[in-house]
């Protein structure tokens, strides 16, 4: 499903300065760029979680901030679903209660797909430990999903996998994308997985948008 996204605003953390002037129609955008060039924070800021000094935030119709109007919606009403760098799953939870949390602990509207395509009904009644982390990361993302976001925010969840864990997760990731059809804003510095998920990419450098585009146009390496 496309998406537009307005994001036009600055935003200082300590001496670091980031600004972004972009408008952007996709169906998964992502974030490129090395470490410490400001991904995160943007995505922080769409979801709520930090506040810009000055601009302007709008997915689609809904403006979540204006500086000038005083427009801040809160996290819980921006409709984001957030799968950080570290999945945060509850420990003391089995799988099932991880997953439900957002929901209630109701298994209502989109349960049972959700699950079936992420692939893990068979794991509903483990604990955390006893998971990998590719299964780790497919039970964080089926606990965003049932939070019926109106768009998916990830934070390079697979940075802590190694390679064959990747070529696992990513076709379940674009299941997501083109099943489910969940708008997806994406970090992360892996070129390859740049080009199979977006099609549309942001490369931010040092708080600094240097180029933007279809992922199709560009050459990351």
């Amino acid at each position: 499903m496309a998406f537009s996204i307005l994001l036009d605003f600055t935003i200082r953390q300590g001496s670091f300065l980031l600004e972004i002037h972009e408008k952007v129609k996709a169906e998964s955008l992502a974030l490129f760029g090395p470490s410490g060039a400001g991904k995160t924070t943007v995505l922080d800021v769409i979801a709520g979680l930090r506040c810009p000094i000055q601009g302007e935030i709008r997915f689609g119709s809904r403006l979540l901030f204006s500086s000038q109007t005083g427009i801040d919606l809160p996290s819980r009403k921006r409709h984001i679903g957030y799968v950080p760098q570290d999945v945060s799953l509850f420990p003391h939870m089995s799988v099932r209660q991880n997953i439900l949390y957002a929901t209630g602990n109701s298994e209502r509207g989109e349960f049972l797909r959700v699950t079936e395509i992420l692939e893990v009904g068979p794991l509903l009644g483990h604990l955390v430990h006893e998971l990998s982390g590719g299964e780790r990361q497919r039970v964080a993302l089926a606990r965003a999903l049932l939070s019926e976001p109106e768009l998916l925010l990830m934070d390079e969840p697979f940075t802590a996998l190694d390679l064959a864990f990747r070529e696992r997760i990513v076709p379940y990731l674009l299941r997501v994308r083109d099943e489910l059809r969940v708008p997806i804003i994406y970090v992360s510095h892996d070129t390859d997985e740049v080009q199979r998920i977006a099609d549309q990419v942001i490369v931010l450098e040092r708080g600094q948008v240097v180029a933007a585009g279809s992922t199709a146009n560009f050459n990351l390496a």
